[in-house]
């Protein structure tokens, strides 16, 4: 059902980056509302650039890949998303990932959602993030509907880097209401100083708005908090959250944290073909046709009894 035609248009951009662990443990709010408001609103990524080109190199890498596992896994004990049991370094740069990310949409939707997962899950599950072209290309392979060839040439292109660009010079612009934020939560989400004296989004950030006015939730917030901003913008366009079996929900997204197994299906888990991954925060679980074509299918993971 899309929206009636007297409706405001409405825009949901998201401010995130493939290799942020508040955005990753987002992703089971996150599903259910884009799910919740498929074909009703018009919903953009922008690639913020968490690590950027200009970053200073650590002075010690071990030191800092040590404190910044045990940042992740802070941000775990909230989100109850997945990490990666031994994180190998942590990113030199965000570019790649949000270069293939930003590809990869124009290839489709899907294509795009199923490309932004696996470069989320480098970092997450497999400890070893996606921060060169090379291995931003190799996480992704297997995807299906993917076109591989064609991703790496959309990638190193000057039309995908411009539009990569204007996300981040987007993203350093951010609306008045995020430059202070007090709230409960963990991650309230106030923008960001960066190194050259600017302010960007904090991730992740949603961002709704209708030609009418915007609404935006900074940080990591509940599904009520979204779901209030935009019915505060269009009210009655966000239907009541339906959730799917087990084996639908697996085959329709290939590849479901616990905390999205939850939120997102009903009924006795897991589906019967389903395969576990172990990670250092409770399992992943992929479809089987996922887990022959996923970095992590043969990492520690077992077929569901």
């Amino acid at each position: 059902m899309t929206p009636a035609a007297d409706q405001p248009t409405v825009e949901v951009v998201e401010y995130t980056d493939p290799l942020c662990p508040w955005a990753w443990g987002s992703e089971p709010v996150f599903r259910r509302l884009r799910a919740a408001l498929a074909g009703r609103v018009r919903w953009r990524r922008a690639y913020c650039i968490l690590f950027d080109h200009g970053d200073d190199p650590a002075p010690d890498p071990v030191a800092e890949t040590a404190w910044y596992a045990r940042y992740v896994e802070d941000v775990t004990v909230h989100t109850q998303a997945p990490r990666a049991p031994r994180l190998s370094r942590v990113a030199a740069s965000s570019w790649p990932s949000s270069l293939i990310a930003k590809a990869a949409e124009l290839q489709g939707a899907d294509v795009a959602e199923r490309v932004l997962r696996r470069l989320r899950e480098t970092v997450f599950v497999l400890g070893e993030p996606a921060d060169t072209p090379a291995l931003a290309l190799s996480a992704v392979r297997g995807t299906p509907g993917l076109d591989l060839e064609r991703l790496a040439a959309d990638a190193a292109s000057a039309a995908v880097l411009e539009r990569v660009r204007a996300d981040r010079a987007e993203a350093r612009r951010p609306v008045g209401e995020v430059l202070s934020v007090r709230d409960g939560s963990p991650h309230p989400g106030a923008a960001k100083e960066t190194a050259d004296g600017e302010y960007r989004y904090a991730l992740p950030t949603l961002l709704v708005r209708t030609p009418a006015g915007y609404r935006v939730v900074p940080g990591w917030r509940s599904y009520e908090e979204y779901a209030s901003a935009v019915d505060e913008l269009s009210p009655g366009l966000l239907p009541a959250p339906v959730t799917l079996a087990p084996a639908e929900a697996l085959a329709r997204y290939r590849s479901l944290t616990d905390p999205e197994r939850r939120l997102l299906t009903h009924g006795p888990w897991p589906p019967a073909d389903a395969v576990r991954v172990e990670t250092g925060n409770g399992p992943l679980w992929l479809h089987m046709e996922e887990a022959a074509v996923h970095p992590a299918g043969g990492r520690s993971a077992s077929t569901a009894p």
